[in-house]
């Protein structure tokens, strides 16, 4: 179980970014790309729409959905089946997770499917997309609550790469 001190640590930290985009203009994906296609200075518009990117890592969301979910991270990485010590080291922020490790990592979660979108965003992978077979069947499996395992079995039967 966590500490006192990291679960305040970890709620800290995700309220700071509630926060921070409260306060922040934040401007649509379809808003970013008109204004992006229209600007002659990267520099200007990276300035401008500085309150409207990302800003928190993949390390700080998953240490604070710890918390949010009241689990552990020894459980989360053991219901992943990803290594433990490198799970411990994609919590820590010293490694960086694969797409793959990441959709693990939220089922190990038990998220549902708008919390790991949301997750891919962070990490600046693409969202799972229904109309490529493969992530039919992870979004499937996320839906229905299954392991690592049987979403590997059904991938596997339909001959695609396994998580």
């Amino acid at each position: 179980m966590l500490s006192n001190h990291d679960k305040l640590a970890a709620q800290l930290i995700w309220e700071v970014v509630r926060m921070s985009e409260e306060f922040t203009v934040t401007k649509t994906t379809d808003e970013l790309m008109e204004a992006l296609s229209k600007t002659d200075c990267i520099h200007s518009y990276i300035k401008k729409h500085s309150g409207s990117f990302v800003r928190v890592s993949v390390s700080d969301r998953l240490n604070s959905l710890v918390v949010e979910k009241e689990t552990t991270k020894a459980s989360v990485i053991k219901r992943a089946e990803v290594n433990g010590i490198y799970g411990y080291q994609v919590f820590s922020g010293e490694r960086n997770p694969s797409r793959n490790t990441l959709l693990c990592l939220c089922v190990g979660f038990a998220m549902n499917v708008e919390e790991s979108q949301q997750l891919l965003k962070i990490a600046g992978f693409a969202p799972l997309y229904p109309k490529h077979a493969r992530d039919s069947i992870i979004l499937h499996g996320i839906n229905n609550s299954s392991s690592v395992s049987e979403i590997n079995e059904h991938l596997y039967n339909h001959d695609m790469p396994t998580l």
